[in-house]
């Protein structure tokens, strides 16, 4: 079964004050390194921005088709461009761009929970609740999405409970997550500060 990765960078940033996925940790910006990690795992990664976003990048770029309607719509949009290029359902990982501490062998672990589950979503919860940006999508849930979605739904985590969903709780993941900052992202510029403090030392 094949895995299709999606960096989603459509957001305004507007709490972090500038564009977040073009903030560098050790000289590689938040785009390139989450994209590298998708790699990792995936058949093949695009990132899910507004349109002329990134034009540079030497991964492809899937257009969000709703613009400033939150990360649901990027999720979408990443999903129907699974269907088009898959004559069968598959899956899609979809992550966030902000996420400076997600690893490879964390995500091997949820594709491989997908590949083995009959839901249409697996997505790992913390205690913080679900994680609804970092996790797998089946293609053929996106008929069910753009429903909700065209009736007013814009909450990612409201839309996955309306789905056959499998939830990875912390006993399945907590062994990746040594430091308590897996799912952890960047909101503001004393986060990103926070980050790059981590990396720094961990570069000693």
């Amino acid at each position: 079964m094949k895995l299709f990765g999606y960096v989603q960078a459509g957001g305004g940033s507007t709490r972090f004050g500038r564009d977040k996925a073009l903030v560098e940790l050790q000289g590689k910006t938040m785009l390139a390194r989450t994209t590298e990690l998708l790699s990792s795992v995936c058949e093949g990664v695009k990132i899910v921005a507004a349109s002329g976003k990134y034009s540079q990048s030497q991964v492809g770029i899937v257009e969000d088709r709703w613009p400033g309607e939150g990360p649901l719509g990027g999720i979408l949009s990443g999903l129907l461009e699974t269907r088009r290029i898959a004559n069968e359902p598959v899956w899609s990982l979809i992550v966030s761009c902000d996420m400076p501490f997600l690893s490879r062998e964390f995500l091997e672990l949820l594709k491989e929970h997908a590949f083995s589950s009959g839901a249409k979503v697996v997505v790992p919860e913390s205690e913080n609740g679900l994680e609804p940006l970092c996790a797998c999508w089946r293609s053929d849930a996106a008929p069910e999405i753009q429903t909700m979605f065209d009736a007013g739904l814009r909450k990612v985590s409201e839309a996955m409970k309306r789905l056959p969903m499998e939830v990875l709780d912390e006993e399945v993941w907590k062994r990746f997550d040594s430091d308590q900052r897996l799912f952890w992202n960047m909101n503001t510029p004393g986060d990103f500060e926070e980050a790059r403090r981590i990396f720094d030392e961990r570069a000693r």
